[in-house]
């Protein structure tokens, strides 16, 4: 049976609240104060109640809002108007629309979107549609990217008993932005690889990390089938497995003509539970109290020019630098990639540099029995500059690199470890020894054997030279 999918995801943004002017950090300690609440569902714009709203209503809750006095203010408690928009916020939301290869929006109506489960003290969230009809590229075709929303996140929910919810609002109001694609995705793999595009462009931006920072939520259908919302799906690989257990059960359930429209949710394993009925459309209207949000050309060019690259064209950058995976992988993952932009300035050699950097330091440590916090705090990005500035200036050869990191780790002073002996009668001595202890050995041997014995305080070319004039 042919799928149908496309993917939802609902990223924080690490800026402060969206309409007011609260700071977006969540909080451990106990309440400073807590106000009591119950909601009941209104028509919407078009004079229906959605049909979402009533069946939470149905349910009667009073809500508690646990509040503090510097991330709570009079607009989360619904007490006073919204303030202006977040330009910080909303510049972000562009930069990720742009590398989505989206149409921006100039002017654009913010909407109330009804939510009566206690989650928005308003009974509303705010939402902009900022930019539509994007895409993606991916290793099954192209994908559609349906919409790109700034909206403002959910109260989060600190207990839940049968009539009664407590909700912290701390995150209330922090930035979110919600990513919507076309059911184009046609299989569970393609919507795992969609799910790791999107995050990386994500993380390509000003974005809040950690658990919690991010939803993604799954919609599919199969032919035959209704439309099936799933909730909170964690992780790619869980997207994969839980769209194809979820299919599994929709076959079942088209078989027995039992299909129905609902939104699930997301169980660890993979498969999902009801949750409530499909929302319509009658839960969406204007709000009142801001007017259409410009966004003007200008705005738009100045974010262009702070375009960040993805990781998978920096990827491709290094790989042209001679760098093989290992590397690349380490420079991205520590975050290393603007260091070895600055040591590339100091000395043109790639592979080098990505060693002093990423890959000896670990070694060392390792080898050493050092933590790597230590180590990173010894050898800095000053201390890797003079190194390659001697390598530079022929003070000192490249094969001495390693020896002077190890040095320096073992807490000789900078000034010590680059001191590097030059060849005299001493070295020509020790060297002809070295030859006379294992005659027959080739000239190659040879200087393995002696670059041994002098650990990188002889230069390679100076004992080069005298085992030429040795061995004739």
């Amino acid at each position: 049976m042919e799928l149908k999918s496309g993917l939802e995801l609902h990223q924080q943004l690490n800026t402060r609240k969206l309409f007011c002017e609260c700071p977006s950090v969540l909080r451990s300690d106990n309440p400073e104060y807590v106000i009591n609440r119950r909601m009941h569902p209104v028509p919407g714009e078009s004079g229906e109640v959605d049909e979402a709203a009533r069946f939470e209503s149905l349910k009667k809750t009073e809500f508690i809002y646990e509040c503090y006095k510097d991330n709570v203010c009079l607009v989360d408690l619904d007490e006073e108007p919204c303030h202006d928009i977040n330009k910080e916020a909303l510049g972000i939301a562009l930069k990720i629309a742009l590398l989505l290869n989206c149409e921006i929006i100039p002017y654009t109506q913010i909407m109330r979107k009804t939510v009566i489960d206690g989650s928005n003290t308003s009974g509303f969230q705010r939402t902009a549609l900022i930019a539509k009809n994007g895409y993606i590229e991916t290793t099954s075709g192209r994908v559609g990217i349906a919409t790109v929303c700034l909206e403002e996140d959910s109260a989060r929910i600190i207990k839940q008993e049968k009539n009664r919810t407590i909700y912290r609002l701390d995150r209330l109001g922090i930035p979110l932005i919600e990513i919507a694609t076309d059911p184009d995705i046609k299989t569970a793999i393609q919507a795992k690889e969609v799910a790791l595009h999107l995050g990386e462009i994500l993380r390509a931006c000003n974005v809040k990390r950690g658990i919690g920072t991010i939803r993604q939520d799954v919609n599919l259908s199969i032919e035959g089938g209704k439309r099936i919302e799933i909730k909170g799906v964690q992780e790619p690989a869980l997207i994969q497995k839980t769209i194809e257990i979820e299919v599994e059960r929709q076959k079942e359930l088209v078989k027995k003509g039992n299909s129905v429209a609902e939104v699930r949710k997301a169980n660890p394993d993979g498969t999902t539970t009801f949750l409530r009925p499909m929302p319509g459309a009658a839960r969406m209207y204007p709000e009142t109290d801001l007017p259409l949000l410009y966004i003007s050309r200008d705005f738009i060019n100045e974010v262009k020019k702070g375009l960040p690259r993805l990781k998978s064209e920096l990827r491709q950058d290094l790989e042209k630098q001679g760098l093989n995976q290992e590397m690349i992988k380490l420079i991205l993952e520590e975050n290393k990639l603007e260091d070895y932009k600055t040591l590339l300035n100091v000395y043109k050699n790639p592979n080098l540099i990505a060693k002093l950097l990423v890959l000896w330091p670990r070694e060392i440590a390792v080898k050493e029995k050092i933590s790597e916090k230590k180590l990173k705090e010894l050898l800095h990005l000053d201390i890797l500059e003079l190194i390659l500035d001697n390598v530079r200036d022929k003070k000192i050869d490249e094969s001495h690199a390693r020896a002077i990191l190890t040095d320096i780790a073992k807490g000789k002073s900078v000034s010590e470890a680059l001191k590097i002996e030059k060849a005299d009668e001493k070295v020509e001595e020790e060297i002809l020894k070295i030859v006379k202890e294992k005659p027959g050995l080739s000239i190659n041997a040879y200087m393995g054997l002696a670059m041994q014995r002098f650990k990188g305080k002889v230069s390679g070319k100076d004992i080069m030279e005298i085992l030429k004039r040795i061995i004739k």
